[in-house]
């Protein structure tokens, strides 16, 4: 299979690929720059929000993997550019160069309202205020509009791999307010590679899928595998089911995470 992944340098992208290589796929990825790629995965020059640099990139292939995405900015602009602009002239080239092609997108599990009453479901209505959760919900909607065969994976709170996203929350707690009661559906790089694995076996064709492994996990656990925890608190947890996701359909549809908890990862020393 050959397959181009957008979003190579970026913390999911940089473990997705190099184990997607290693599966044997013919791996080749969008980049605007040097970037250190895994041996045998060829580098095409581009950006998406240069349509006539996207032909050569979809050329021939059979699935794109799309992750590639902006949000931890103040520019709103910005963000809809990178996340809806650049989607549409990914979707266009597909549709000229690779018509037969998947195109297989990363959204985020922060589309899902905050004042769930359980936790959130693939056919859940989803009204997020902020822009980077908005610009990708109207991504999702130019996918399944868009005529060509798709998989839309919504992503947790990825970990592993040494990748700096627990020792961030301590300071991303701090600043949005987190309580420490506060639950979220995570998963490892392990899990989310078997996970576009599947997807591109057809198993999650032209479905919107919750990837989670077995056990969400408070805001105060992951600081601690962190190494900063923050302070407890006995204040009400006013939205017990915000950041949580319903695994069930990704199940249902083959996926189960090598990595079933975060403290199996902290006890592989895989954090």
């Amino acid at each position: 299979m050959k397959l181009l992944l957008t979003g190579a340098s970026g913390l999911v992208g940089s473990r997705l690929l190099p184990r997607l290589a290693e599966a044997g796929l013919e791996c080749r990825a969008l980049v605007r720059g040097e970037t250190d790629l895994p041996e045998g995965v060829n580098a095409i020059r581009g950006d998406l929000a240069d349509p006539e640099s996207l032909g050569p990139a979809v050329e021939g292939v059979d699935a794109v993997v799309h992750l590639a995405a902006l949000f931890r900015t103040e520019d709103e602009d910005a963000i809809w550019r990178a996340n809806l602009d650049g989607t549409r002239n990914l979707i266009d080239a597909v549709k000229a160069g690779a018509p037969e092609a998947t195109l297989i997108m990363a959204s985020t599990s922060n589309v899902y309202d905050q004042d769930a009453r359980r936790p959130a479901r693939e056919d859940d209505a989803c009204s997020p205020t902020a822009a980077y959760p908005k610009s990708k919900l109207a991504a999702e909607q130019l996918l399944k509009e868009s005529g060509l065969n798709w998989s839309i994976l919504r992503l947790p709170f990825v970990y592993g791999d040494g990748d700096g996203h627990l020792t961030s929350l301590t300071t991303l707690a701090s600043r949005f307010g987190l309580h420490p009661a506060t639950t979220y559906s995570v998963a490892h790089h392990r899990d989310i590679a078997v996970a576009f694995r599947l997807a591109l076996t057809g198993a999650m064709d032209r479905r919107i899928v919750n990837i989670t492994d077995e056990a969400p996990v408070t805001v105060l656990e992951m600081t601690g595998f962190g190494g900063d925890p923050i302070d407890g608190s006995t204040e009400p947890l006013e939205n017990p089911w915000a950041g949580r996701m319903d695994g069930t359909l990704a199940r249902e549809l083959g996926f189960t995470p090598t990595v079933p908890t975060i403290h199996e990862a902290a006890r592989l020393d895989i954090l």
